[in-house]
């Protein structure tokens, strides 16, 4: 039992150092920067998925605390979004969760702390980077402005279609903001997992993209959500129209994966080369519409059963 305290009692100090560490790393050195922010929270994500809950909980709440000394409150904020997200994937690994428990609840903590990064920013710093970020692009399309009127031959961009551009794009913040913490939560956990394995923690892992296989159910919401839009047809601005059209982002990204996943599998199954997916994926951005409706298909008829069919009857 002492041994077994005193091993523990090192390997939190280690993760401490090694957090503080990476987070300065990230908050001083340019050129790694980014790699390390990645990295960030394989220390606390190691140490929740091999000791117990509270033991993590506070070594986490200790490491953040220490940044604080050397960076200040941002540094604090920064590592308090690392560290939570590490102490969720260390312990949907300890109690031996699912690969898509783990990835939901990583995007939901990583959602979480970043309205909690936001609303700090904005309170106590009166740093609100949304609309910094809004006014600079509009003073650059007012200079696009100025410069088409430049070419009679062009027709100019005019300031409504800027503003109407721009209330779409706010009406949208909240799908964006989902969009980007689960994508950060997948590109974290791509890049951690596999290192965890390496320190023998039994990592789950994820299946080949080619079989990924949404709910039906998310046909439904779609079938919603379009109906709303066509029929029902919300006033701008209202709650209803932001909430189908945050609502139709989400979903139009779900079932763009759903059919790209399902040329992936096309393409694997007719032994195809593998420069192949990379090409689709670039294909896909001007042809999303069509893989849409591929990713429906694919959802409501079950099309990989058919061409499973199809290719062992020859």
């Amino acid at each position: 039992m002492p041994n077994n305290q005193t091993r523990k009692l090192v390997h939190s100090s280690v993760v401490i150092v090694l957090f503080t560490i990476i987070m300065l790393i990230a908050f001083y050195v340019p050129l790694v920067s980014i790699v390390a922010m990645g990295f960030a929270l394989l220390p606390i994500a190691w140490l929740a998925a091999t000791y117990d809950r509270a033991n993590a909980i506070v070594v986490a709440i200790i490491a953040s605390s220490v940044t604080f000394i050397y960076g200040g409150i941002i540094m604090l904020l920064t590592a308090i979004v690392f560290a939570v997200a590490g102490l969720v994937i260390g312990d949907a690994i300890r109690n031996k969760k699912s690969k898509i428990y783990l990835f939901m609840s990583t995007g939901l903590a990583l959602l979480f702390t970043f309205s909690i990064l936001y609303i700090a920013l904005v309170k106590f710093f009166n740093l609100d980077f949304v609309k910094i970020s809004q006014e600079i692009a509009k003073t650059s399309y007012e200079q696009s402005i100025k410069m088409a009127e430049q070419f009679p031959l062009q027709r100019p961009v005019t300031r409504e279609s800027i503003d109407e551009a721009f209330r779409l794009m706010e009406a949208a913040l909240p799908s964006t903001i989902i969009i980007a913490a689960f994508l950060l939560a997948f590109v974290l956990i791509s890049i951690n997992l596999p290192l965890l394995k390496r320190f023998k923690i039994d990592a789950p892992k994820f299946a080949p993209f080619k079989q990924m296989r949404l709910p039906r159910a998310v046909l439904w919401y779609y079938l919603i959500a379009l109906s709303i839009s066509l029929f029902v047809q919300p006033e701008i601005g209202s709650l209803l129209y932001v909430a189908t059209l945050n609502a139709s982002l989400i979903l139009w990204l779900l079932l763009t994966l759903q059919g790209l996943s399902f040329i992936f599998f096309l393409l694997d199954e007719y032994k195809s080369p593998g420069f192949l997916k990379g090409l689709i994926v670039i294909i896909a951005i001007p042809l999303y519409s069509f893989i849409i409706l591929l990713g429906i298909i694919d959802l409501g008829f079950n099309l990989r059963e058919y061409v499973k069919g199809k290719i062992h009857k020859k």
